[in-house]
């Protein structure tokens, strides 16, 4: 494949690569002059990263620290790494990302790794550097579910993740097709990327403000293989596109997002759910799940594909048989209208609504910005090492708002906004 002197793909649209740069600093974070930035990419992504670093100092950043990972070091980990190893987690690493935003510096994931990168690997090791890293890696999660800081996701369509997502073409196709279909997603195949956000942003904030008008007890979810009724925390607040971080900025944490979400009661959800899309999840691909709850625990869960790797996530800890949010996105979204499952939540929660096992926001209460960790469960809130997103909306799914009197108002139908 040819490359420009920058590393940039000949054939990825240069100019849909910079806005795309452009946007995770301008709307994604909203980079603050004097603002420090931790950055994660993979190396793969090298391209994307290095022109987000040249927009983030041309907004006026203190200083950039990239930190990379490598899928072929990951992998070098489980061929030769010693048994015990697989228990060890940069906790330095995390506790100094805690200590950088606590200090106000904002945070940036490039993803675009290979999603079944693990899948040939002994699921009991995965399965143990998954917790170890989840645990490692509370002091910095905490800043960022907590909301503490301006953060933001965006994505590069690295080479093993297009062969997923189009196995049928040549690399260098499938690649373009990718990085158009994320280009697409993120809004910046447009002329004007930042104004398209802006209406997009406004038209979430319309949907959020109808929800929390009704200030639904529950929302019941029906359609095949599910009747789930996910009760709401105590003073939940619904939220969607640009939010405001306690540190007073406005950012789009995921780019792209087509999701209103708020917190479930962690002791109030009863029924039965099934997966509508494959879960993507540190290497591994679980499909088809189906799990059921009492009293907000999930008390039996199963997978056609790797229901090894969920049941160890599910015994993560207390809190990771229980739910932290709750999302609703129309089946008409652009992303699930694009008819591509692209094997990564960031895309594919955006074409499907869905639930989250583990960690809740404490920001989707009312003022919730102001509530200690106590208040947030007593509310309802869970708490977990872990935050997981799967999908459960299709155009077969209808949702409706309880109200505390046990009335009913119309949210979904066949997966769109009644």
């Amino acid at each position: 494949m040819t490359t420009h002197s920058r590393g940039v793909s000949a054939t990825i649209d240069p100019v849909k690569l910079d806005r795309l740069a452009e946007v995770a600093i301008k709307v994604g974070l909203q980079l603050q002059p004097g603002q420090d930035l931790v950055l994660t990419s993979s190396i793969a992504a090298l391209p994307l990263t290095r022109r987000i670093v040249e927009h983030a100092y041309k907004a006026g950043a203190g200083l950039v620290t990239p930190i990379f990972n490598d899928d072929e070091m990951t992998l070098a980990r489980y061929r030769f790494g010693a048994d015990a190893g697989f228990d060890h987690a940069a906790g330095w690493l995390y506790e100094g990302m805690a200590k950088a935003f606590s200090n106000n510096a904002a945070r940036l994931a490039v993803r675009g790794e290979d999603p079944s990168l693990l899948s040939a690997q002994d699921p009991a090791k995965v399965a143990r550097a998954n917790k170890a890293n989840s645990m490692a890696y509370q002091p910095a999660l905490e800043k960022i579910t907590g909301f503490d800081i301006n953060w933001n996701i965006v994505a590069y369509p690295d080479l093993a993740w297009a062969k997923q997502v189009f196995p049928g073409d040549a690399d260098d196709v499938a690649v373009v097709k990718l990085a158009d279909a994320i280009f697409a997603a993120s809004r910046v195949d447009v002329e004007d990327p930042i104004g398209n956000w802006k209406a997009h942003n406004a038209a979430l904030r319309g949907r959020t403000e109808w929800l929390n008008g009704h200030n639904f007890h529950a929302l019941h979810f029906t359609g095949p293989g599910t009747d789930l009724t996910v009760g709401l925390a105590d003073g939940h607040e619904w939220m969607g596109g640009a939010s405001t971080a306690k540190n007073g900025i406005t950012c789009n944490p995921n780019i792209p997002t087509e999701e209103v979400f708020t917190t479930p009661h962690a002791s109030l959800v009863e029924g039965h759910v099934s997966s509508t899309k494959p879960l993507s999840y540190q290497g591994t691909l679980i499909d088809d799940i189906s799990v059921r709850f009492e009293a907000g625990r999930i008390v039996e869960a199963k997978a056609l594909k790797g229901e090894d790797v969920l049941k160890k996530v599910l015994d993560t800890d207390e809190g990771s048989r229980r739910l932290g949010e709750v999302a609703l996105v129309p089946h008409s979204s652009p992303i699930s209208a694009s008819g591509l499952l692209f094997f990564n939540t960031l895309f594919d929660e955006n074409a499907a609504c869905h639930i989250a096992l583990g960690q809740c926001y404490s920001k989707c209460f009312v003022n919730g910005a102001s509530l200690s960790q106590e208040e947030i469960a007593a509310r309802g809130g869970n708490k977990s090492f872990i935050h997981i997103d799967w999908m459960i909306g299709s155009d077969k799914i209808d949702i409706d708002g309880v109200r505390k009197d046990g009335s009913r108002v119309a949210v979904m139908r066949k997966g769109e906004w009644a």
